[in-house]
């Protein structure tokens, strides 16, 4: 059993271990975004070039992202762990490095790679380090610090790219890598599948097998074969999907059959998950209605947030002049007020039920992306940008912590944390695609980013979309989600600030 207490100075060594860990991802996955116009500038690159610099990376991290977990309980959390944050940080000083857009885009998907081993990884090392009665207060200390990063990100973007430059937003993960690694190697104790550290099975689909998932004998070692072909098969069918999508506008001959391919792949990867006996996405899990149901509100909310946090960093530097700083900061209000009222909000879905929240949430993100219509040439923050924030921000707040709390609900206990992951799998997955789409259905080419008429035209158009978007996922969420039955599994990370997907959950905890 693990025996670690907070208050002991190696407890205290683990959770900044995890925290430096996780930040890095939270930090990449919301700086990005505001260093893409610079980025564009210096390489002489298209918006299809911009576009694969922000999804190159979320293809590798949401297609691998389970496999990644399951390798820490076969092979040593920490281990893996530390694996993920030196290839990250090496996958960042080759983006800081790139020459040119292709290299810069082939250096994020492996960056998406190493995101994939320390997610996960950062939480089951705190899982399973921990003393059971100081667990949930060290979950929660670190999904709060993480959220602290992640609302420090768009600031802190903002002000290398209007400082030293955008390669610096890449080369900061280089030292934060230096000092995690050596700590976690030094102070966080080793664990696996077979060490007997209870409650720390995060993700471990594919480490054992179906009829066992979440649900590992302390001291037996895992059974059964990694699920590398499903892993593969999913991650391609992201990457075919989302070519054809980002190439759609040029006319490629190649865009038709690589769509079809795509297609395949996503088939395949749905008949290999029936057919194998150790799936990565076992499909029974779907047998759940309130599972699926909450799956398919979330492919919608975070679909329009994957577009409006793309978009809205270039309006606000390409057509209403803000500067990379001003423009991070600008954003910076939805991340706070996550901060500030999740666990309330949390709270009071626990009240009430999570089918008001998922409606009402949903439907306040959407007047919030369409009141910034009103954001164009000359827009004044206090009167333009800020109330479009706040009430996308308060939504936000409002569907977030029941969202996560309706997942683990949804299945047994022993599954939560492969439902936890699932969930966060296909939120990265449908911000993705957005990217890849919106820039298509809104009509925007090659080159919008550069004239601010023309980019103005086409936000406002990708607004609307994302509210529409919105509007079915408050629809779907009122005709299908129900209140859970009483004594089910809660939420473990109660404060929380990431933008871009659910907060990661931890399987049965001991």
């Amino acid at each position: 059993m693990p025996d670690v207490r907070l208050a002991s100075p190696q407890g205290r060594w683990i959770l900044l271990t995890t925290v430096l860990g996780s930040s890095m991802a939270l930090l990449d996955s919301t700086v990005v975004n505001v260093a893409l116009p610079r980025i564009g500038q210096d390489l002489d690159a298209d918006l299809a070039a911009l576009q694969w610099t922000v999804n190159a990376y979320m293809v590798t991290l949401a297609g691998l992202i389970l496999l990644g977990g399951s390798l820490g309980d076969r092979y040593g959390r920490r281990k893996v762990f530390v694996i993920g944050v030196v290839w990250f940080a090496a996958a960042s000083l080759l983006c800081g490095l790139a020459p040119n857009a292709g290299v810069l885009v082939a250096a994020r998907a492996l960056q998406g790679a190493g995101g994939a081993l320390l997610t996960p990884g950062s939480l089951a090392l705190i899982q399973a380090s921990f003393h059971p009665d100081d667990r949930g207060r060290a979950v929660g200390l670190w999904s709060g610090f993480g959220g602290i990063g992640a609302a420090v990100g768009p600031f802190l973007g903002g002000w290398l790219v209007d400082g030293p430059g955008w390669r610096w937003v890449f080369l900061l993960n280089v030292p934060l890598a230096l000092l995690c690694a050596p700590i976690a190697v030094r102070h966080v104790p080793e664990s696996d599948a077979r060490s007997g550290a209870r409650g720390a099975e995060v993700l471990d689909a594919g480490a054992v097998d179906a009829g066992a998932l979440g649900a590992k004998t302390p001291g037996r070692a895992p059974r059964g074969h990694f699920d590398v072909l499903g892993a593969a098969l999913g991650a391609l069918a992201l990457a075919l999907v989302t070519y054809a999508l980002i190439e759609a506008p040029g006319g490629s001959l190649f865009v038709g059959p690589v769509a079809v391919a795509g297609v395949a792949a996503g088939v395949a990867f749905v008949v290999v998950e029936r057919r194998r006996p150790e799936p990565m996405m076992p499909p029974d899990i779907f047998a759940s209605r309130q599972f699926t149901a909450v799956n398919l509100v979330t492919l919608c909310v975070y679909a329009a947030f994957g577009g409006f946090f793309f978009l809205s960093a270039v309006q606000l530097q390409v057509v209403a002049g803000y500067s990379a700083l001003g423009a991070g900061t600008a954003l910076l209000p939805t991340t706070v007020l996550m901060l500030l009222l999740s666990a309330r909000s949390g709270e009071l879905a626990e009240r009430i039920g999570p089918r008001l929240p998922l409606t009402v949430g949903p439907l306040l993100c959407a007047a919030g992306m369409l009141l910034m219509l009103r954001v164009g040439e000359d827009a004044r923050y206090l009167t333009d940008v800020l109330p479009a924030v706040l009430v996308l921000g308060l939504g936000m707040v409002s569907l977030v912590a029941p969202l996560t709390a309706t997942v683990l609900a949804s299945v047994d206990v022993s599954r939560a944390g492969l439902a936890s992951g699932i969930n966060n799998a296909a939120a990265r997955a449908a911000g993705l695609v957005a990217v890849a789409a919106l820039p298509l259905v809104t009509g925007m080419g090659p080159e919008a980013y550069r004239s601010a008429p023309a980019f103005d035209h086409a936000f406002d158009r990708a607004m609307a979309v994302c509210a529409g978007v919105l509007v079915v996922g408050a629809v779907l969420a009122w005709a299908t989600v129900r209140r859970p039955a009483p004594g089910c599994r809660k939420p473990e990370c109660r404060r929380h600030g990431s933008v871009v997907a659910p907060p990661l959950e931890g399987g049965r905890r001991g």
